[in-house]
């Protein structure tokens, strides 16, 4: 199963970096700019209406069920991840600084918190419902915390940016939801077509990002060392949650099955969910450069929870 999962994933990350590699090389000019900006909000605007339609209200219900679960795994993501963003960025200057900041800001993965639980025989019914309300609740708390805390690194969202959230994210997210009964169905019978959505996307939106952030000197404004002291940041940041919420499982005595979800639901953070929002609440010269850290965790945090897990299956007590 482990070998399925990271076979699915493997062809993403290559157009991923394939993605990056193109923008740095032919970014959009001139014309094509507002060309491929409608395509990546009109991208945005489809993501979340489906991913609206996807979530059902059974789910949302059953969640709330094991409070003291979804709780810990709410405070691990909102509360212990931005705690150390805040303290990582007051370390660090610049967009670097914004973009460790905004990465421990987002929800929770879906896909890979479920898959790695199912992976660890943990209790996948609860990761299901715990990643699901992160992904809910982030299109509101993400921007808010965003507006809260980003002042300081050059981040923040204005007035127009609010409305952008409203009209790209909550509505057709809401729209997506309220027509569940009819489209619900059809949805889930074409998770295919779900998966392209999320990753045409993801891959337009970082494509328009950093083409922008190119054009106005991202390349010459990194260094090898600036690449280097983000990923130390992103590899110190996951070994701090992943011992923290392992830790916390034992304190509020959790069941095994729990405390796997929260090990992992509780230490992932959303390219998905966090690209598009990005796309949103940025100017486009910023955004390449914010969403940097991001990509770079996301790989990371594969790597280790794909390793974890696996030990985990395997009854390894010394992954505990």
């Amino acid at each position: 199963m482990l070998r399925r999962f990271l076979a699915v994933f493997e062809p993403f990350i290559l157009m991923l970096v394939g993605t990056v590699v193109l923008a740095s090389i032919l970014p959009a000019r001139g014309g094509f700019v507002p060309l491929f900006d409608a395509a990546a909000d009109a991208g945005i605007v489809l993501l979340f209406f489906l991913h609206g339609a996807k979530l059902s209200r059974e789910a949302i219900v059953a969640g709330a069920r094991n409070w003291k679960l979804h709780l810990a795994v709410f405070a691990s993501t909102y509360i212990l991840f931005p705690i150390l963003g805040l303290a990582t960025a007051s370390l660090l200057t610049g967009p670097i600084a914004a973009g460790m900041l905004f990465l421990t800001l987002l929800p929770s993965t879906v896909q890979s918190s479920i898959a790695f639980t199912a992976i660890a025989r943990g209790n996948v019914a609860a990761a299901v419902c715990s990643a699901s309300f992160s992904n809910l609740i982030g299109i509101v708390l993400t921007p808010a915390l965003v507006a809260l805390l980003m002042h300081s690194t050059g981040g923040g969202i204005s007035f127009a940016s609010v409305e952008t959230v409203l009209l790209q994210l909550l509505l057709p997210f809401a729209l997506g939801h309220a027509l569940r009964p009819w489209i619900g169905g059809w949805v889930t019978r074409n998770k295919k077509l779900v998966t392209v959505v999320d990753r045409g996307s993801i891959l337009l939106v970082v494509y328009t990002a950093f083409g922008a952030a190119v054009v106005a000197g991202l390349w010459h404004k990194l260094s090898g060392g600036d690449l280097a002291l983000i990923l130390v940041a992103c590899c110190a940041m996951l070994g701090v949650v992943l011992a923290a919420t392992w830790g916390a499982a034992r304190l509020l005595k959790l069941p095994r099955e729990d405390a796997i979800v929260l090990l992992f639901c509780g230490s992932k953070k959303s390219l998905a969910s966090g690209v598009p929002m990005a796309g949103v609440l940025f100017p486009a010269a910023q955004v390449g450069v914010v969403i940097l850290p991001l990509m770079l965790f996301h790989q990371i945090q594969l790597i280790a929870c794909a390793f974890i897990a696996r030990r985990m299956a395997d009854g390894d007590d010394t992954a505990r």
